[in-house]
């Protein structure tokens, strides 16, 4: 199901003085996953081996690989005599770009007094880039929490933290939500919720009721879409697991997307086509089910005043 406004190449990065791409929001964990991608996809379609990208690089096999395995970023010369010999000169001028950004970029949660798993660096990168997330949650997601939610969910979940560690969480998913609300290129952010998830009293009546508030307000923003998923729905493709799918802009010119799945313990990457279409096919699906984002409005409206 789509609406108005819904479809991603209908976002456009900026041109710098030139015609050169210029990437607002990115971070070097997305640079550098795309970059991986992207060349690993660009040798492919020439018909040539890593072993010979190496050799054409002066690089050990060993070394190469880390930059199709996600490890590493390649120099701006390398990428050039990659990108030439695979007859994609075109391309130079974007890697390029997307490198220097990489390399000047501090990625904004290094700030913070919180401890970040390898796993979740990777996600807050790649959130940080994406033109369009996708959130199929069984609870209220992360980047619509207020912040006394999200306080009782991370001490339920959490109780072997002190106060200070909860606190320093809470406020690093406190500081992604900026990105729904930066003033450019802010994200259009789907989200479909279970309806049980506004009926689930966390934090008691107060707490809960200034929560559905906020969502009420969020459906508001013209790059948030919200729909409720009803009970009454039954069975549907969601009930095996939250998920949410990271697009990125039209400029990323290949990438099929990446589809995150959290674990207690982990964070999932699916990057794969086949994966990310499997899982669009069930977002798709779920939105056909769901209320209509007017008609999920009024229903967390009607929430907030029975809360």
């Amino acid at each position: 199901m789509a609406y108005p406004g819904d479809p991603l190449s209908e976002q456009h990065l900026p041109e710098a003085e030139g015609g050169s791409i210029v990437v607002t929001h990115t971070s070097r964990y997305a640079v550098r996953r795309w970059i991986a991608l992207e060349l690993r996809r660009l040798r492919e379609a020439a018909g040539y081996e890593p072993a010979q990208a190496a050799e054409r690089i002066d690089k050990t096999p060993g070394a190469y690989r880390h930059f199709e395995n996600n490890v590493r970023l390649p120099s701006g010369s390398d990428v050039e005599v990659l990108l030439n010999w695979y007859g994609r000169p075109e391309r130079v001028p974007f890697f390029r770009q997307l490198l220097r950004s990489a390399q000047r970029t501090k990625d904004w949660w290094t700030d913070l007094p919180v401890t970040v798993p390898d796993w979740f660096e990777l996600y807050l990168g790649l959130e940080t880039g994406a033109a369009r997330i996708s959130i199929y949650e069984q609870f209220i997601p992360g980047l619509f929490q207020t912040r006394e939610y999200a306080t009782v969910v991370h001490h339920a979940g959490e109780r072997q933290r002190s106060d200070h560690e909860i606190a320093a969480k809470v406020d690093l998913r406190m500081t992604r939500q900026d990105i729904l609300t930066r003033s450019e290129e802010a994200p259009r952010v789907r989200a479909i919720l279970e309806e049980s998830a506004l009926r689930r009293t966390v934090g008691g009546p107060q707490v809960m009721r200034a929560q559905l508030h906020h969502l009420v307000e969020l459906t508001k923003l013209p790059n948030i879409e919200l729909q409720v998923l009803p009970d009454a729905t039954g069975a549907h493709p969601g009930l095996e697991g939250a998920f949410t799918i990271l697009d990125y802009p039209p400029e990323f010119e290949g990438d099929p997307g990446t589809v995150y799945v959290e674990t207690r313990r982990q964070g999932l990457y699916y990057d794969e086509a086949d994966q990310v279409s499997d899982y669009r096919r069930v977002f798709e699906r779920l939105q056909a089910q769901a209320l209509h984002p007017d008609e999920s409005a009024a229903a967390l409206t009607q929430a907030a005043k029975d809360t």
